[in-house]
């Protein structure tokens, strides 16, 4: 019943991570495209790069303290005073170092055009990180409704002003003016729901007493974002911000299916593992169910993605950014390749393997940052995103057969909560993408193309699936009763 009563709670915590990110998502949908047909893509690269900066040094500026708080075993007012002090001295530190040394930042990424722009970015750094106290308490409590609700308000709120900025005529400026209001409704919604008001306290021990689970965090953490961000700073280096543009608009809408199911979970798993520390057996239990049922939910949306990448780049952005549709194909099915390991860094979290998971993300920064430099001498954007989809592959090997090691799963489980959703959704893709081939000559409209794909993948997967997952299927309907 305990069982039974956990998982209800971890799912009904869940949906309401991904009703956030289902909000977000028809958000982003309707703005992004509106403010692509708005700013040139050479903006969009601009700006893109200078979030790579802040984003970096946000991981460094953490230092993984706020996963301490949400790991440990009981709130202490004191620890959180002492987390929240230490962020806004060492935010406050980097938005001066980033002020003074913009120029040289920015001729380092290759865009020397994003120095004003870095300049005004290092003002956010204390907005961001004076939030994480109050999104680490939300997170230890379970509270995602009201983290969901503030994060959905300073979404709509920062593309709203974006949008009429846009139509306002400012240009780039519509941008970074999303990004300030989106950061600083978000500070203050998360501190008013978690009810968390600092007190000027400090304890070296206590700092002393987090910082090595929370260093090894971040450096984890900082080694999977050099994963994440590295093709942007390769493609402006290598190809220009032009190039750099199209790329980040098309990761946007790549990464939709991601944002909607992938953070939600994670966010709420991190947190559930780490309350059945004195379960093993469960919490293996929960990590074959969450990969299985990931992989179920995301591998057709991101697959989907490649199949119908064509039409779906000309309905979205527009005609000015139709070339760019074989990259949305290939970083959707990078992005798909990985769907299986969505549980496996809140596992090794919540599990204490920071080691583990620190080895493993440096050795896939290398591989990813090695592979799309070759990528971009050899074939530009499109090589970088057809890069992206080999290392992936080994990426996902290796992650697996390091995750469900330390959980202590048979190869014949793991490799079938695996192989079934990524194989069934990879069939439906091939096949949509067969189907639009013959339908093109015919038909003129990539709306009618879109929607014509779409249909079809989605009958042809839920045959599939119906066919291959019947038990997981089952054990989700039943929970849900």
């Amino acid at each position: 019943m305990d069982e039974v009563r956990t998982s209800r709670k971890i799912i009904g915590n869940v949906g309401w991570s991904i009703l956030s990110k289902i909000i977000v998502f028809s958000l982003k949908f309707i703005s992004v495209p509106i403010l692509a047909h708005l700013l040139a893509p050479a903006e969009f690269g601009v700006v893109a790069t200078g979030m790579v900066v802040v984003s970096f040094l946000l991981l460094i500026g953490g230092a993984g303290l706020s996963s301490g708080l949400i790991q440990a075993e009981k709130e202490d007012a004191e620890t959180q005073d002492t987390v929240f002090w230490t962020n806004l001295a060492v935010a406050s530190a980097l938005g001066v170092l980033l002020y003074f040394n913009a120029g040289f930042v920015a001729r380092l990424l290759g865009a020397p055009e994003a120095k004003w722009l870095l300049e005004i970015f290092a003002f956010l750094f204390p907005i961001y990180l004076g939030a994480d106290v109050a999104s680490a308490l939300l997170s230890r409590r379970m509270a995602f409704a009201k983290d969901a609700f503030w994060n959905v308000i300073s979404e709509v709120l920062g593309a709203i002003a974006a949008i009429v900025a846009a139509l306002a005529g400012l240009g780039v400026w519509a941008l970074v003016l999303q990004q300030f209001v989106s950061a600083i409704v978000r500070w203050g919604g998360l501190m008013f729901a978690s009810r968390y008001m600092p007190r000027f306290r400090f304890s070296f021990a206590k700092l002393r007493g987090l910082f090595g689970y929370g260093s090894r965090i971040a450096g984890a953490d900082f080694a999977n974002f050099i994963s994440f961000q590295s093709p942007l700073v390769v493609i402006t280096r290598a190809l220009g911000l032009a190039d750099a543009g199209a790329f980040s608009v098309a990761n946007r809408l790549s990464d939709l299916p991601n944002q909607i199911v992938l953070s939600g979970l994670m966010g709420v798993l991190f947190p559930a593992f780490s309350t059945m520390a004195d379960e093993p057996e469960r919490r293996s239990h929960a990590l074959m169910r969450s990969t299985q049922m990931t992989s179920v939910l995301l591998a057709p949306m991101l697959f989907g993605f490649w199949a119908v990448a064509e039409p779906a780049m000309s309905v979205v952005f527009g005609a000015q950014w139709t070339f760019a549709w074989p990259v949305l194909g290939l970083l959707a099915a990078a992005k798909g390749i990985m769907t299986p390991c969505g549980s496996f860094i809140p596992f090794l979290k919540a599990t204490g393997h920071a080691g583990v998971l620190w080895w493993f993300a440096l050795a896939r920064a290398i591989v990813v940052v090695a592979g799309t430099w070759i990528g971009a001498m050899v074939d530009g954007l499109v090589g970088v995103c057809l890069a992206l989809c080999i290392v992936n592959v080994f990426i996902m090997i290796g992650y697996a057969a390091v995750v469900f090691n330390v959980a202590k799963i048979p190869a014949r489980a793991a490799v079938q909560c695996i192989v079934l959703p990524l194989g069934s959704a990879v069939v439906m893709a091939a096949l949509v993408r067969i189907l639009l081939g013959i339908l093109r000559p015919h038909v003129e409209s990539d709306l009618i193309l879109l929607l014509a794909g779409a249909g079809a993948g989605a009958v042809i997967y839920l045959t599939l699936i119906l066919a291959t997952q019947k038990q997981a299927l089952s054990s989700l309907v039943a929970l849900r009763r």
